[in-house]
């Protein structure tokens, strides 16, 4: 859910309180929502494991001197249909160094995170829409 989203149903909980059965439907909606996220979640931890062991058993090959050390990270790509079509070699390596430079940019100057110490301050009112009833 978008934080407007989030914003418009705060907004229909100070409104509608005396309503329990909104109350209740909105409280299951989050529920859902909440599961489909985590779902979400534990499928790109699975495709990151994947990633991650098939780059290291790539980087392992190699030293053992096996003749074809790629084709753990290859086999890994093309399950997932992401090796490189021939068209596409220049800008996935310009997106590469790009990505790069940015991360080390980054690293450099991190971004502040600052608390704050009272109520967020909302950044959709929320009213122009209902849930429904």
């Amino acid at each position: 859910m978008t934080r407007s989203e989030f914003d418009d149903i705060r907004a229909h909980i100070d409104a509608e309180a005396d309503h329990p059965g909104d109350l209740l439907r909105v409280a299951r909606s989050l529920l859902n929502d909440l599961e489909d996220a985590r779902m979400r979640e534990a499928t790109l931890r699975a495709y990151y494991l994947r990633l991650l062991t098939a780059a290291r058993a790539t980087v392992a090959a190699e030293a053992a001197g096996y003749p074809q050390p790629l084709t753990f990270l290859t086999d890994e790509l093309a399950k997932r249909g992401q090796l490189p079509a021939t068209g596409e070699v220049n800008r996935i390596l310009a997106d590469a160094h790009t990505a790069a430079a940015l991360l080390a940019c980054l690293e450099q100057s991190p971004v502040a995170v600052t608390a704050t110490s009272g109520p967020r301050s909302r950044r959709c009112g929320g009213t122009s829409r209902s849930l429904p009833r």
